[in-house]
């Protein structure tokens, strides 16, 4: 990629798609170059494993803008399940029925019903619609840097001039591997280096996908396809992550291995404070929530909630008691003349 004479990601519907994602690529190139000078004012070297830090930065600045929008993500798909029994109804209620004029009604209904609740059912796929140019972006980055660095292309991008290109692509990792090599490019240990990061990075994809289903599953919703269908997931992607990886510039494995580690990260948080109703983690934060109020309740000197349910029990058979065990017939209201 390095020897060519042409960068192939500026030409054709590439070059188009990329040159609209300029701006995001302008932001990435001073965000790199920032971090690593402040590294390098920390007292390290201006080549070598302070660009790696600055890369690595990068990701964590991304997952720090992204996360206000997961939060939100989280927020939408909790009252899209509470919603799911309305929704029903309603689809129930035009069940069969195909005119326009009732696929219209329900749309309205649906409408309403979103508007009503403030929910949004596109709200879970903002963080992936803002990520994946991000990702892309920093995938064209990280593979101009050596044409600019060799003067095939000639204009610089963003902080990266000539000078700075070149100064990235003498970093080396472990003293094996460059930051520009990929598996073609790189020799036999560079070649173990990049197989090691790119079997890391399925496994983050594989386990973050396999912790989901496991403990962020209701167990009522799974059904034959369901599961057939988040096994071909648990599969599928870490395969395909194998034969994108061994394209990539080393730079860009470890930009995707620190954010599949950010992921995963995430993943357990969302498990632990926002797990699925009806989930087994579901189950685990109910049972938690049980043992530390009774643990506040024991330091603030009150009865525990197994104590307050037999006082509640003990009042209201005193109550019964008082009152007999006779039920009170309904009365009319009288209307207003």
């Amino acid at each position: 990629m390095i020897n060519q004479n042409q960068f192939f990601l500026d030409s054709g519907f590439w070059g188009f798609f990329y040159k609209i994602l300029t701006p995001v690529e302008w932001l990435q190139t001073w965000i790199l170059k920032i971090v690593h000078d402040f590294f390098v004012l920390l007292g390290m070297n201006e080549v070598g494993v302070s660009w790696v830090l600055a890369v690595i930065a990068l990701v964590l600045v991304v997952q720090a803008c992204i996360f206000p929008l997961f939060y939100k993500q989280i927020k939408s798909m909790r009252k899209m399940q509470a919603l799911a029994p309305k929704m029903q109804r309603i689809q129930n209620k035009y069940k069969g029925k195909t005119d326009q004029a009732s696929k219209e009604a329900m749309s309205r209904e649906m409408m309403k019903l979103y508007q009503d609740n403030d929910a949004n059912p596109a709200g879970s796929c903002l963080p992936l619609l803002i990520q994946s140019p991000v990702f892309m972006s920093m995938f064209y980055t990280l593979s101009a840097i050596p044409y600019i660095a060799s003067g095939v292309k000639k204009e610089s991008l963003g902080a990266f001039d000539q000078a700075t290109a070149q100064q990235f692509t003498q970093t080396d990792v472990f003293g094996i591997v460059s930051v520009t090599d990929n598996f073609n490019s790189a020799d036999i240990a560079g070649k173990v280096v990049i197989g090691i990061f790119v079997a890391l990075m399925c496994f983050c994809l594989w386990f973050t996908t396999y912790f989901s289903m496991k403990r962020n599953t209701p167990t009522a919703s799974m059904n034959k396809q369901a599961e057939s269908m988040q096994k071909m997931m648990l599969w599928l992607f870490p395969v395909m992550y194998i034969f994108s990886g061994v394209t990539m510039p080393f730079a860009v494995l470890v930009y995707w291995l620190t954010n599949n580690v950010c992921n995963l990260v995430r993943t357990f948080w969302q498990v632990m404070y926002f797990p699925t109703p009806g989930s087994p983690a579901a189950e685990d934060k109910e049972k938690r929530d049980y043992r530390h109020e009774n643990e506040r309740r024991a330091k603030a000197g009150l009865p525990s909630l197994e104590e307050e349910e037999l006082q509640k029990a003990k009042e209201a058979a005193e109550r019964r008691d008082a009152k007999g065990y006779q039920r009170a017939q309904p009365q009319r209201k009288r209307k207003r003349k």
